[in-house]
């Protein structure tokens, strides 16, 4: 009886590429691109747990309808009465300062979950109104104005983090959907 020859597994190094890695577009008055990876939670906490998980975080969470609130490289969205999404540019984990909280929350990890894009020049407004029906006019949604909409047919977390600029927060399993619709309004709006 033969035997049989050992076989060789080739050695790999499996790479772990963001979604949309690289891919940008821009027209004129729209630019879009994809924003590097970042740390993020979905918080959950009644109003007596703020002030110290606000401080546990770093930043203090914002307590009214469509603000936000940025401290360090990490921004706190309201997203709800009890509810946040916190967001760390900085590379630290948001997860990891909640941990040692005693008082009442919930706090998950959705960094993977989430891939985040930047809308900006002086159409960006008018690219993501093609598919988001929020006024978002600067009076109606001003510099730091964060809400969940929806963007076509998605739901979506947007941020105005300056005049022309916005950050617009999708599961991943949208985003290519996503960067689509924006693509083809961002042309509309330079035609």
């Amino acid at each position: 009886m033969a035997k049989a020859a050992a076989r060789t597994v080739p050695s790999s190094v499996t790479e772990r590429r963001p979604a949309l890695a690289g891919k940008t577009f821009e027209a004129k008055g729209v630019k879009l691109a994809v924003l590097p990876p970042a740390e993020r939670i979905s918080l959950r906490a009644p109003a007596a747990s703020v002030a110290v998980l606000s401080k546990a975080l770093g930043v203090k969470l914002p307590t009214k309808p469509k603000t936000s609130a940025s401290e360090g490289g990490r921004t706190a969205l309201w997203l709800g009465p009890d509810e946040w999404l916190v967001i760390d540019d900085a590379g630290k984990n948001p997860l990891a300062d909640c941990a040692g909280v005693t008082a009442l929350h919930s706090a998950v990890g959705i960094s993977h979950r989430n891939v985040a894009m930047s809308v900006s020049g002086p159409a960006a407004a008018a690219a993501l109104n093609a598919g988001c029906p929020q006024d978002l006019s600067l009076s109606a949604f001003p510099v730091g104005a964060s809400s969940r909409t929806v963007l076509g047919k998605v739901e979506v977390v947007l941020l105005r983090n300056a005049e022309d600029a916005f950050r617009v927060e999708c599961w991943r399993s949208f985003s290519d959907y996503v960067r689509t619709l924006l693509t083809e309004a961002a042309k509309d709006v330079a035609a």
